[in-house]
């Protein structure tokens, strides 16, 4: 077993493109997969064929009350914006991106990043003590 814990991540690559005749694209995760999915958008962006034309994508996910909520994360157009850096905006699944106005092509990217667990709770490793607190290595100032 590692000494981080219990968890294994891995990290696979995503994409997808929404067009005027695919509109909407559903990232889900088999339920009985006891794997904890964290989804990390890093750009969506304008190709090839797009249109001077708002394209407005937005996130269908889940809200704290798992009431249905749409959120838009983006407003592309090909003359002033054709590309938007997300940061790794996290999600998790599922989650739907719909392509709310324009024709596109929108093509979203980013990491799927998969958490395998084991037999152990990752409430013990959380958990830190205030032994593992005190070796943790303090933050030094930038030298000028």
């Amino acid at each position: 077993m590692e000494p981080h814990g219990p968890a294994c991540p891995a990290s696979v690559l995503f994409g997808c493109e929404l067009t005027a005749s695919t509109k909407s694209y559903t990232f889900q995760v088999d339920e009985e997969d006891d794997s904890d999915h964290i989804l990390a958008l890093s750009v969506v962006c304008l190709s090839d064929g797009a249109k001077d034309e708002c394209n407005v994508v937005e996130v269908i996910g889940r809200n704290h009350e798992n009431q249905e909520i749409a959120v838009p994360v983006a407003n592309l157009k090909l003359s002033c914006q054709p590309l938007l850096s997300l940061d790794n905006f996290k999600l998790q699944p599922p989650v739907t991106f719909r392509l709310a106005a324009g024709s596109g092509p929108v093509h979203l990217t980013g990491w799927h990043r998969i958490m395998h667990r084991e037999d152990a709770s990752f409430e013990e490793d959380d958990d830190l003590s205030e032994e593992d607190e005190e070796e943790l290595p303090s933050i030094m100032p930038a030298k000028k």
